[in-house]
């Protein structure tokens, strides 16, 4: 059970609850349709709810991090294990935490990846093949959607964070109806940001 002194989380972590570890992040790897960042919710309820080995913030900043540094989104799996392990003890833990969650994250996915996509290539014209790849469409539109909800839900403010979500109204339609580059929409975001108006 984890304790909270100064604000700082401190927990236990045996053998088993690092296998357990290991073997979530495994099973949402395969759930990993949309990235890794579609299962952002279902890593909110098993670290933070259910097991209770990060908090609302470090979860939030383990994401927010990581998408602000440049390289692969995947980094906040590592971040995350690190928070965990930090949480268990200090750095050895911490490096055990960003092990075991960037191999249970990227075993299985990888795996099946290369696995599927040569069978999918040599039989790509398949019907069955091509209505999977239209099937999964709405699977990962939703699951990105659930990780939206997840992340915005922290800001308990939203009557006045209504400028970002009409931002992010106005992008979801440019994007959706013109061909603009996402490069401009992300820098008109930063200058909007710059001046202070969202």
């Amino acid at each position: 059970m984890p304790d909270t002194l100064h604000g700082a989380l401190h927990i236990t972590m045996n053998w088993h609850d690092w296998l357990q570890l290991f073997l979530h992040y495994m099973m949402l790897s395969l759930l990993s349709i949309g990235g890794a960042i579609s299962t952002l919710p279902d890593m909110h309820r098993y670290l933070v709810t259910q097991q209770s080995w990060l908090t609302d913030a470090q979860f939030n900043a383990s994401v927010s991090i990581a998408q602000a540094a440049p390289g692969p989104n995947v980094l906040f799996i590592a971040l995350m294990g690190w928070n965990v392990g930090m949480n268990a003890g200090g750095m050895w833990t911490a490096l055990i935490g960003v092990f075991v969650a960037m191999t249970g994250i990227l075993l299985p996915s990888t795996t099946l990846t290369y696995v599927a996509a040569s069978w999918g290539h040599a039989n790509r014209e398949l019907r069955s093949v091509r209505a999977f790849k239209l099937g999964m469409a709405p699977i990962v539109i939703g699951l990105l959607l659930a990780t939206g909800w997840i992340m915005a839900a922290s800001h308990d403010q939203a009557s006045r964070d209504w400028p970002l979500w009409l931002m992010t109204v106005v992008c979801t339609v440019v994007v959706w109806r013109t061909r603009l580059h996402l490069l401009w929409l992300l820098a008109g975001g930063a200058a909007l940001g710059w001046f202070g108006l969202i």
